[in-house]
């Protein structure tokens, strides 16, 4: 079980992240500035969530050293996040190894090594998310199934490394249903 400093550590984060989402929620219902179409404002909302997950878990797992508590922590912090108006928005996190330590939708997909998963385009999608990781971040255009209709459709991912740790966490949005 987590230590009362790591779940108060973790609500905080949380918070953090909401009151986030609450500041970009304008992007999302066309609040933003005028210039931005709705494609750059979801970028730019899936940029800010990650890069704020991703400094907020490094902050609380720097001082966790087992590997196992550090996922458990992972999940737990991201399994209530949901975001986009459609409720699409979520994250998922991968070790370098391309192994999914967590998943906010699809559960089915934690544990399994996701190395030689290719989309409906032939697209080795996991790996280059890790590479993006890798490079410090960035964008990935892939195919994934949507979490409404479980339809494979066109997602555009972005992804960052969760600081002094193997993982990186991704999230991202499906730009033919917006």
């Amino acid at each position: 079980m987590l230590s009362n400093i790591l779940k108060l550590k973790t609500g905080l984060m949380f918070l953090a992240i909401i009151s986030l989402f609450g500041i970009t929620a304008g992007a999302c219902s066309g609040q933003s500035d005028s210039s931005l179409t709705q494609d750059e404002d979801n970028k730019r909302v899936a940029a800010t969530a990650v890069h704020t997950a991703a400094t907020g878990l490094g902050a609380i797992l720097k001082d966790v050293s087992d590997e196992n508590q550090q996922i458990k922590i992972i999940q737990e912090f991201i399994e209530p996040i949901r975001f986009y108006d459609d409720q699409s928005g979520y994250f998922y996190v991968y070790n370098y190894d391309c192994v999914n330590v967590a998943h906010a939708i699809n559960k089915s997909l934690v544990g399994q090594d996701l190395t030689n998963h290719k989309d409906m385009k032939g697209m080795l999608d996991i790996q280059a998310l890790r590479d993006a990781a890798k490079a410090g971040g960035g964008y990935v255009t892939f195919y994934w199934p949507h979490p409404q209709t479980k339809i494979e459709q066109k997602k555009i991912g972005y992804v960052e490394p969760i600081p002094d740790t193997i993982f990186f966490i991704g999230t991202g949005y499906y730009p033919d249903t917006k």
